[in-house]
Parts: C-alpha cells; structure tokens; sequence
C-alpha cells in the first residue's frame, strides 16, 4: 500500500472487530496480588499509571510482565490491575485503574481507541504519526509509530515486553489499520532490531503534512524520525516565508525541509553528525528544493553559534531543538546550564524582529521552568523578547492529565529585539 492510502484503510477497517487475532496479551493470567504500603489510592485511581516499588508492602517473586491485581493498604480491596515487573524500580504500571480483568476484551477496546484517536487527529496528507503512545493511550510501555504501510514497535523494559505479544500485535495492525510491515526496535541500545511481520524496508518514506521524508527505522534515533515536532515543523513552514532560517541540531533535516517548502530564501541545517546531514540533503531533493537554498554544515553546536556570533552573522528565524540535556533526576543542574548557554547563543545570532524558537524533550525540565530558562538565556543575550507560540507534543502523543511527567515535549517561539 502506497503512503498516501494508509489513512484510507485505517477509516474503512476500524468497524471490522469480529476476524482480529487473540493472544494480544502474552502474560498468563492468573494474577501477581500486590498491596500498596501507603494510600495511593486516589493517585491511582485519578488515573497516575505507574507505582514505584517502595510504595509496595513487598515485591512477590514472578515473571516480569505478569499481570498484578493491586490491592489498597488494608489488602481487601482491588484498587487497579496493570503489569509486575519486581526487577524494576517502577514494579506496576496501570492496565485498569478501576481493577477490571486484563483479557483479550480489553487489549483489543484500549488498541482500537488508539486508533480511533489517530483518524480523528492525524492531519490530512501525512502517513507518519505515532499509532500508540503507551500510557497516554492505556497501553502501558507499548510504543508503535507509522511510516506509510510501516510500523515500528518498542517496549518499554522488560515487564511491557513479557506482557505485550508482538507478533499478535502486528497481525492485529495488518487487519485493523492496513499496516504490511513491522519491525520490533530492541530495548538496548547495542541489540538488533527484530523483523515481525513482512519485510520492512530500511528507511519507508512518509508524508507529514505533505512533505516527505525517510525513517532509519533500524538505528535511527527514537524510531527513526522525530515525529513529535510534526505540528511545530507546521509553525516554523509558516514563518518562514522570505526569511533567512538557520536549524541547529538539525539532525535529518525536519524543521529545515518545513522551512525550505515554506519559501525560506536560505536555510543553514547544523548538526555534529555528517550522515544525519547527508539524509537532510536528500529530504531537500526529495521534495524538489533547490538545492542553492540548503546549506549543511557539520560542527558542534555551541561551538557554530559562538563562532558565528563572533562574525557578526544573524538570521531571521534561528531554531535550536537539542537532545535531552536532562536524561535523569541528576542531570537537571546541569541540564539548566545547558540550555540558558544555548538560549543565550541563539539569541546572538538572531536578527532584531527575529523569530527564535527553543525546544526541549527533557521530561525532567518542566513548561514554566523551561520559560525560566528561556528568559535567562535571552537576557543573558542582552535581548528583549515576546511569546508568540508555546506548543508541546501533538494529539497523537497524548499524556495522562494526571501524569505530568509524561508532557516532555516543550516548544517556545519567541521574537527577539534590542
């Protein structure tokens, strides 16, 4: 199936419940009985989806991935029932909150709802999207993103991975959402990638938006493609007309490729990695840019800003979207340095009225201290600035209202004077 036809299948097959496979669950399902130590039952029940292994009475020795009935301090009463991983230190994550049984019934109604969700959401003209976001979809520790007639699958440790059967997942996905090809991305960063159903290709090309770009779904970073900017890529497609745009981080080129289409006269894409820039190249010639607009350059980040602020060089819109700065709890000091140092370099190399648009994906980094960070790095650049946009992850990334943690993505566009 071509990737201009995904959505189409989608909307005619979702009606069609009665041929889709069993065994959607792998764990057997006799289960673990865990009993919290503190009353975290509301927390639960309003719908928070992990509970952290000091906050059990004791950890029963079972399989990792065995499906748990968790029970309220005084042990009588079923609060939620989820998937045990005693190996962990996020020992439950939520299934049910209301503590119904985990069967068939319910994997089949919680992956539907998923996609249900997609084919009212996902944008026309675009065939890559995330078709399911874990616990914002009540599908804990089960990722799955589309590229065209692709899906990639990744489990979140080893308890989603003794819980969720990924064969029967794929075939669920080829009956339910026209999907050909599935490959299972491994949880360690040094395993291999496993083929599931079909022969999936090394970079399926999609459209977002129109646009279109390959996934290294193979090594590529997340699943191949940052999927989450999807809407932010849309702002940065429409500011960019007649402007100067310079991407930083560029990785393959997303944000550049939205600018080019959107009539930048110039775009600069800088990223440390030189393969990643070459698949930015080829994303430009594919949507049939000229190629004297794009300008890749491998450097260092911080070191490119410094030395192009030295040369007195700006540009109308400056994009800085780097990688986690703050992978854990113990890395947010640092974190905070890093970005108001970046902020700051960006903001020099910003022409006055510019447009300057800072992300962030460190979960550790909140939306208002993020706009702390922000504020510092812009007056440490002795510049003034307005908001004009602050966005986060689309609807295809939904998070759990009660579950902040999970709102990582923040997106800042602001416009800089003196």
């Amino acid at each position: 199936m071509s990737p201009d036809g995904v959505k189409t299948s989608l909307a005619i097959t979702l009606s069609t419940v009665e041929n889709t496979v069993s065994d959607l669950i792998s764990a057997g399902r006799r289960p673990v009985r865990l009993t919290l130590a503190r009353d975290l039952v509301r927390m639960v029940r309003s719908g928070h989806p992990w509970v952290y292994r000091d906050a059990l009475r004791e950890l029963p020795p079972a399989p990792a991935g065995s499906v748990a009935e968790l029970l309220a301090p005084d042990g009588r009463r079923v609060v939620a029932t989820g998937i045990y991983d005693p190996g962990s230190p996020l020992a439950f994550r939520v299934c049910d909150p209301n503590g119904g049984p985990l069967n068939e019934g319910w994997a089949e109604s919680r992956l539907l709802a998923a996609l249900q969700l997609r084919q009212q959401a996902v944008p026309p003209e675009t065939t890559g999207y995330r078709l399911a976001n874990g616990e914002g979809d009540g599908l804990p520790g089960l990722v799955i993103d589309r590229y065209g007639d692709t899906a990639v699958i990744k489990l979140d440790g080893a308890g989603p991975s003794g819980f969720w059967n990924v064969e029967a997942i794929s075939e669920f996905l080829q009956e339910q959402a026209g999907i050909q090809h599935v490959l299972e991305r491994p949880r360690a960063r040094d395993g291999e990638p496993r083929i599931v159903l079909g022969s999936p290709p090394n970079e399926p090309e999609f459209i977002e938006h129109g646009l279109r770009f390959t996934a290294d779904i193979r090594v590529g970073q997340k699943t191949g493609f940052f999927l989450d900017q999807r809407e932010n890529r849309r702002v940065i497609r429409d500011a960019s007309r007649e402007r100067t745009v310079l991407n930083v981080f560029a990785y393959t080129g997303g944000f550049s490729i939205a600018a080019g289409v959107g009539g930048a006269t110039e775009v600069t894409s800088v990223d440390i990695a030189a393969p990643a820039l070459a698949v930015a190249d080829r994303h430009w010639e594919l949507n049939r840019l000229d190629s004297a607009r794009h300008h890749s350059i491998a450097a260092d980040a911080f070191e490119f800003l410094d030395e192009s602020a030295n040369a007195k060089r700006r540009w109308d819109i400056v994009i800085i979207d780097p990688p986690s700065f703050a992978p854990s709890a113990k890395s947010v000091d640092r974190a905070r340095s890093a970005y108001t140092r970046l902020i700051a370099a960006a903001a020099r190399v910003t022409g006055e009225n510019g447009l300057l648009a800072a992300a962030s994906c460190s979960s550790h980094i909140g939306p208002e201290e993020f706009l702390d960070l922000c504020r510092a790095g812009v007056s440490q650049a002795r510049r003034r600035a307005r908001v004009l946009e602050i966005n986060g992850q689309p609807a295809d990334h939904p998070w759990p209202l009660a579950c902040p943690e999970l709102r990582y993505l923040k997106f800042v566009l602001l416009q800089l004077f003196s």
